[in-house]
């Protein structure tokens, strides 16, 4: 969820008058929120991938698990007792299942250190950029709040003590001006550089996810591949299977103990 940068304000105790002179210019100001908002709507995006990416690979292990299990149950099913045909079949399946949950491990573990790992790092940058802001959203506040102040002070008959308070306004006034400054130049400065930064940092990870993933099912056409050469002794189409099942089917159904009432 983003956030006006003008929400911060909220959180900063402020209860005198604006000053009359403008500190910053409308057109600074809306470039500062423009920048601002830009990061944070990426600081989103980027919390939504990484999530979503361990989500994937999440449910990626859950699957070859599952893959190796049925595989498993089946080569231990009682048919197979019977059948050394089932148990060649059930036992090349099973030897596939860990074959693929084998590569699928690996190809996890390489997301984990090239996409993952790199975008959790990317994340965690976000907070200090998060507290520089608010730094320079204080910064003016108290430039603001000394402005007024010093103004308070132009506007009254120049008598001794007027002049007296308002020289030490001004004093008070030029570092507190000079530290917003500085903070409002780097920020504007350095948040378009770290914006544009992100596709050089971004690029390899996903260039990495590419490989990740052709490196997998590449492995995965050679090792089903494999298995059906091993299983599919009749060359039988699909349609034939089909039709084959059924009539095993109806057979099944013209018994007795099956027939009903």
């Amino acid at each position: 969820m983003t956030y006006s940068l003008f929400s911060y304000l909220g959180q900063i105790p402020f209860k005198i008058g604006q000053p009359k002179k403008q500190i910053v210019s409308k057109t600074v100001e809306r470039d500062f929120e423009r920048e601002y908002d830009k990061l944070q709507k990426l600081e989103d995006q980027t919390k939504k991938l990484h999530k979503d990416m361990k989500k994937s690979t999440e449910a990626d292990l859950a699957m070859s698990k599952a893959a190796v299990k049925i595989s498993a149950d089946l080569l231990s099913n009682p048919l197979c007792d019977q059948d050394q045909a089932f148990v060649d079949s059930m036992t090349a399946l099973d030897t596939a299942m860990r074959r693929m949950d084998s590569f699928n491990q690996e190809k996890v573990n390489q997301i984990q250190k090239t996409v993952i790992d790199p975008l959790k790092k990317y994340s965690g940058v976000f907070p200090s950029l998060n507290m520089a802001v608010k730094r320079r959203e204080q910064a003016l506040q108290d430039y603001k709040r000394l402005q007024s102040k010093a103004e308070k002070y132009e506007e009254k008959d120049k008598t001794g003590p007027v002049m007296v308070k308002l020289h030490q306004a001004r004093e008070e006034l030029r570092p507190v001006r000079d530290d917003f400054e500085v903070k409002n130049k780097q920020l504007l400065d350095e948040m378009p550089k770290f914006y544009h930064s992100r596709i050089d940092y971004f690029q390899p990870s996903f260039e990495a996810l590419i490989r990740a993933q052709v490196v997998y099912y590449t492995e995965m056409y050679k090792i089903f591949s494999e298995l059906t050469d091993q299983i599919d002794q009749a060359g039988l189409t699909d349609e034939q299977r089909e039709r084959e099942t059924e009539a095993k089917l109806s057979e099944l159904r013209a018994l007795s103990i099956v027939a009903d009432d």
